[in-house]
């Protein structure tokens, strides 16, 4: 695969107004001095888009939630009762504890999470996903690329769950059982202020990227009608 070929076909797809998709993985050396993020992690979000490499660690994430769903710490034991009691996104504690047994949050397999523009990178090499971050319109254009190949009913899928486990959790989990699905997320009320107020995050799973890349200009976001419409509406 290589990456200048798909920004050429992503853009030409999609029209230059849409944002370029970041990538993320973990490694044991930073491709940037990691700096302290105070709060929710996705205040890193217009660093990497501006196309600067973003990386983070233990110590540098301020997160609890953050730290734990990227998988470099335990599960912290005030999580069931914080996210049910305080932040009322579960019913009850138990319900919580439910949800984590059923996700099973990975240990990171390195010490360092990097985040980079995908014009940044040198390769997709020990990648573990692209995250897009997308209105409506072009979020239309991912999923039905998505489907293109895909009939599983959970092609894309929307889960519930904090942004980082939204975005980092399941898709380190797809890709380690070298899986199809892809993730729509963004609706934790928490992690909304980092986004545009019409953005969601749309995950494709390196596993399901190395499919989907050779499908994109075979899909009907090239000389369709349809699509062609949609296109003008995003780059108007």
């Amino acid at each position: 695969m290589n990456k200048d070929e798909f920004i050429s076909n992503y853009r030409e797809a999609f029209g230059e107004s849409v944002k370029l998709p970041l990538v993320f993985w973990y490694s044991d050396t930073p491709v940037a001095d990691p700096v302290k993020i105070n709060g929710c992690m996705f205040k890193f979000l217009p660093k990497a888009q501006a196309g600067e490499n973003v990386s983070m660690d233990e110590q540098t994430l301020g997160c609890g939630g953050g730290k734990f769903y990227s998988g470099f710490i335990p599960m912290p034991e005030r999580i069931p009762t914080f996210v049910s009691e305080k932040e009322k996104y579960k019913k009850t504690p138990e319900d919580v504890v439910d949800f984590l047994d059923k996700l099973q949050v990975p240990a990171a397999s390195k010490k360092y999470l990097n985040f980079s523009r995908i014009d940044k990178i040198d390769n997709f090499d020990d990648k573990e996903g692209l995250l897009f971050i997308v209105e409506p319109d072009a979020l239309s254009g991912l999923a039905t690329w998505a489907y293109f190949d895909n009939n599983d009913e959970n092609a894309v899928l929307s889960s519930f769950g904090s942004g980082c486990s939204s975005t980092i959790t399941l898709t380190v989990l797809e890709n380690q059982k070298n899986g199809r699905r892809t993730f729509l997320g963004g609706f934790d009320p928490s992690v909304r202020p980092y986004f545009g107020k019409n953005e969601l995050t749309f995950t494709i799973p390196m596993s399901r990227f190395k499919e989907m890349y050779t499908t994109l200009r075979e899909s009907c976001l090239y000389d369709t009608h349809a699509w062609k419409k949609v296109k003008e509406r995003i780059n108007s």
